[in-house]
């Protein structure tokens, strides 16, 4: 499965690259605030309300799993959030990449195959995180 490269319809390259620049610059900004402010304080980010009756959602941990991780602990970020901890360098090369393409003025046309198939793939692990996480069989992966 190759990815096919086509010339992308004519637009300045400050217009191509706005949308991936402002995501990253926001996602940069939240990871900022999330390692001065410590998700690990009771109450200081809000209340999660499916933690709240007792349903851990694959979200569950995620702000402490970035916080830990702009500490550089790895191991406390894969306890409070291991789905997290393995996307997390998938969405930074989706993110470059997404950058890359359109400072070059072309598109990325993925095979259909290949979304469907990556689509199903993410949607079936997270599914299956949530589950395994919400019950007794893998407690560890619980927040």
């Amino acid at each position: 499965m190759t990815a096919l490269l086509t010339p992308a319809p004519a637009q300045r390259r400050a217009e191509r690259v706005r949308a991936p620049l402002v995501t990253i610059g926001a996602l940069a900004a939240a990871t900022v605030a999330l390692h001065y402010r410590d998700p690990h304080v009771s109450g200081s980010w809000g209340f999660c309300p499916s933690a709240a009756i007792g349903f851990w959602c694959p979200g569950c941990g995620g702000l402490r799993a970035v916080h830990d991780l702009t500490d550089g602990n790895l191991g406390a970020a894969a306890s409070s959030n291991l789905l997290l901890v393995v996307l997390a360098p998938l969405a930074v090369l989706a993110l470059a990449t997404w950058l890359v393409v359109r400072w070059r003025g072309t598109e990325l046309r993925l095979p259909r195959s290949a979304v469907l198939v990556g689509g199903s793939v993410l949607l079936a692990a997270t599914g299956l995180f949530t589950l395994l996480r919400n019950t007794p069989v893998a407690p560890w992966l619980a927040p």
